[in-house]
């Protein structure tokens, strides 16, 4: 029989508590339903009124792994939703607004990924996002190196930028902004892709052509157009371990000296959080966001 839990107030069914989703370290997905509960505090702000997409691995991640924007059949009818224009026309997506609703959609066993913006102004960047996807044999070491400059570049500018992992390779660059059209984020943001690839060329890359990435980081700066998203911070990532899009400290960034060394997986988030809280909690408070220049 399928466990009955209720979440302030709402009934939610949990099941396959024993499935392993996470074969590398035998992570079931009762540990991942706790890992959300226990991460809501901080996760939820970030995600608060951005339509999420969802990448799902119900079986774990080397089977069926599929985006679902759209909301999902049998969604309950107390889950918020938002319509919202797509290049195609307009789609309803889900928006996770409380502890209820995100073990609801944990249930399915997903990514969380949001766009730079709020569903109240969809053509309106209140984030800047800069995804640092390395080449091999180049690694997270390097991502690190292309964010303090990236970080230095954003500062002159008046922008101050936060860092996570993606809990995948590589390196999340994030600040907050004044509300701006995303075509001026966007352009904004390949601006200094660019100028990071004058500056470092044996290091960075700006185009996504993949003869030009091995060995280099690219600095993909399209995650800032309206219509793409990016992992979340504090999902858990599709991987054979339960690795986190964890936030870090940026002494952390300017000593990684080894790939492992800014690798975090669910059971390291409990700790870090009590040691650090949410280090990307500025990113909340409109006092942190500036205009583009």
């Amino acid at each position: 029989m399928t466990p009955i839990t209720v979440v302030e107030g709402r009934r939610l069914a949990l099941s396959n508590l024993e499935k392993v989703v996470h074969p590398a370290t035998g992570f079931t997905k009762g540990e991942l339903l706790h890992y959300y509960a226990t991460t809501a505090d901080v996760l939820l702000p970030h995600l608060h009124d951005r339509p999420l997409s969802f990448l799902r691995y119900p079986d774990g991640p080397d089977r069926q792994v599929f985006f679902a924007k759209n909301v999902p059949p049998g969604t309950p009818t107390w889950v918020s939703t938002a319509h919202v224009p797509r290049s195609e026309g307009t789609a309803r997506m889900v928006v996770i607004q409380d502890l209820a609703s995100l073990m609801w959609a944990a249930n399915l066993v997903t990514e969380f990924h949001t766009p730079q913006w709020r569903v109240d102004a969809p053509d309106e960047a209140d984030r800047l996002v800069f995804d640092l996807d390395p080449g091999p044999p180049a690694t997270v070491v390097e991502c690190c190196e292309v964010a303090v400059w990236l970080r230095e570049r954003l500062a002159a500018d008046g922008i101050e930028a936060y860092s996570k992992t993606s809990g995948s390779k590589g390196l999340h660059l994030l600040a907050a902004v004044e509300r701006t059209p995303a075509r001026r984020t966007t352009e904004y943001a390949k601006l200094l892709a660019v100028e990071a690839e004058k500056a470092l060329p044996r290091l960075v890359v700006h185009r996504m052509t993949r003869t030009l990435r091995p060995g280099k980081v690219l600095v993909d700066w399209s995650q800032n157009a309206a219509g793409k998203t990016t992992a979340a911070p504090y999902t858990l990532r599709a991987r054979a371990e339960p690795t986190v899009s964890t936030p870090v400290t940026w002494e952390e960034v300017a000593d990684c000296a080894s790939p492992d060394a800014l690798v975090f997986r669910a059971p390291d988030l409990a700790p870090r959080l009590e040691a650090y809280g949410d280090l990307l909690a500025p990113l909340l408070d409109p006092a942190h966001a500036g205009p583009l220049p």
